[in-house]
């Protein structure tokens, strides 16, 4: 830990990757070398770049069109897309490299430091920050801020370690770099700031059917997914059908597909206690309708073939053993003959295969990674400077914001353009003091 600077020009409170990232960004594009203190109450910073993509760090996501790249944001797109215009993965990728860090793209646009560690990530912000004077004070807890509105200092932060009470600090601008942690919210909201209450978002559902039991494994490719409310449609809402690969668990199910819609729903989910009817496709995009006919033609497509039993799946992408289950489920025996099944019996299966109804009962957390949707409201936050609009010196970044991106790097490109946009940002307001 660094010995604590005597009336910095800039406190960040939170020791993430948003506030490491524009405390560089400060420190480097201000015309004077700036004091900036970086205060974090964990005993180690960037906790949650070590821990991310498995210990690997998803840096950011290969996706370089603003336009698009907003998509990827349950939450926040609208702000975003200036942001992106002016800082995007494209200039995340050109950091990183010029200070030294190779990166690689997965097929899926993923991207990651090509040691496939996330400790490359932490040591280069450390090692910057540390380059540009920046001085970090850990296991320390930010008690309460007061805003004098003195030029020179606008921000008494009061401060402890542990039990003991630290001399209190004046500083002309304050970051907000918190994440989702309550006491930085609450800071937020002291400031006179609204807070959206944060929830959970990106968890699998936890589903008990007997449906899945002993499929724990199994992955389907394509997979339709529709949240349904209480009289069985789709709430009309964004996001709240998906289509991707979905991983059938011990626990219920998970994959990409299933937490993007645990991502676009999650208010909707917190709402009613994750108590909620889910429809599953599994055969995606085709319809019921087109399921059926694939079913009703299957008899006709060899002269034996109605004296052939339900053994083998009608369709060849549906795993095997999901295949059987399913047709049991319908109330199919495999040794029923295709051509001893009428068309009810058919479309109750084709029911099963394109509509099958299943509870959610719960959600469970995706891997070692936390994301909530929540945060300071968007609308109090000038996007081009993350200035408060009603407190001038204070500025915001990260996931402390309503926020929130899907898996993939996206958190990760929030925290470095809204940090890069608030370190600029307060340079500027420092070069011309």
């Amino acid at each position: 830990m660094d010995t604590p600077l005597e009336n910095p020009d800039l406190i960040v409170v939170g020791g993430g990757p948003a506030g490491f990232f524009a405390a560089i960004t400060c420190a480097q594009q201000a015309a004077r070398p700036p004091r900036i203190l970086i205060v974090e109450q964990a005993s180690q910073v960037l906790g949650k770049v070590l821990l991310s993509g498995g210990g690997r760090c998803n840096v950011t996501h290969a996706c370089y069109d603003p336009a698009q790249l907003v998509t990827y944001y349950p939450r926040g797109a609208q702000a975003l897309r200036g942001a992106f215009s002016r800082f995007q993965p494209q200039h995340t990728c050109d950091w990183f490299e010029q200070q030294g860090v190779a990166l690689k793209t997965e097929p899926d646009g993923r991207i990651f430091p090509a040691s496939n560690t996330a400790q490359t990530i932490a040591d280069c912000l450390t090692a910057a920050a540390r380059q540009a004077g920046v001085v970090v004070q850990t296991q320390t807890q930010v008690e309460a801020i007061d805003a004098t509105g003195a030029p020179e200092a606008r921000f008494n932060v009061r401060l402890r370690s542990g039990t003991l009470s630290l001399p209190p600090l004046a500083a002309g601008s304050l970051l907000l770099a918190t994440g989702g942690n309550a006491q930085g919210l609450r800071l937020a909201a002291s400031l006179g700031h609204t807070v959206q209450p944060t929830v959970p978002s990106l968890f699998t559902f936890s589903i008990s059917d007997p449906r899945l039991e002993g499929l724990a494994g199994i992955e389907v490719k394509p997979a339709g997914l529709r949240l349904l409310d209480e009289n069985g449609a789709v709430p009309r809402q964004p996001g709240m059908a998906q289509a991707g690969a979905m991983i059938i668990t011990h626990w219920g199910l998970s994959g990409p597909v299933v937490l993007r819609l645990s991502a676009w729903g999650a208010r909707w989910l917190h709402e009613r206690s994750y108590q909620v009817d889910l429809s599953v496709n599994f055969l995606h995009p085709r319809s019921l309708e087109q399921a059926l006919d694939v079913l009703l033609a299957t008899p006709r497509v060899a002269a034996q073939a109605a004296q052939k039993t339900l053994a083998k799946s009608a369709f060849p992408e549906l795993p095997h053993r999901l295949w059987r289950r399913l047709t049991l489920a319908a109330g199919i025996d495999e040794r029923h003959h295709w051509g001893d099944l009428s068309k009810a019996t058919l479309r109750r299966l084709a029911e099963e295969l394109t509509q099958g109804r299943y509870r959610i009962s719960g959600k469970g957390q995706f891997k070692d990674e936390f994301v909530t949707c929540g945060g300071v409201d968007l609308d109090e936050v000038d996007f081009k400077t993350m200035q408060s609009r009603r407190l001038p010196g204070l500025y915001f970044a990260g996931e402390v914001l309503d926020v929130d991106g899907l898996t993939g790097g996206f958190n990760f490109q929030n925290a470095w353009t809204t940090g890069w946009l608030a370190g600029q940002a307060i340079a500027q307001a420092l070069n011309s003091d």
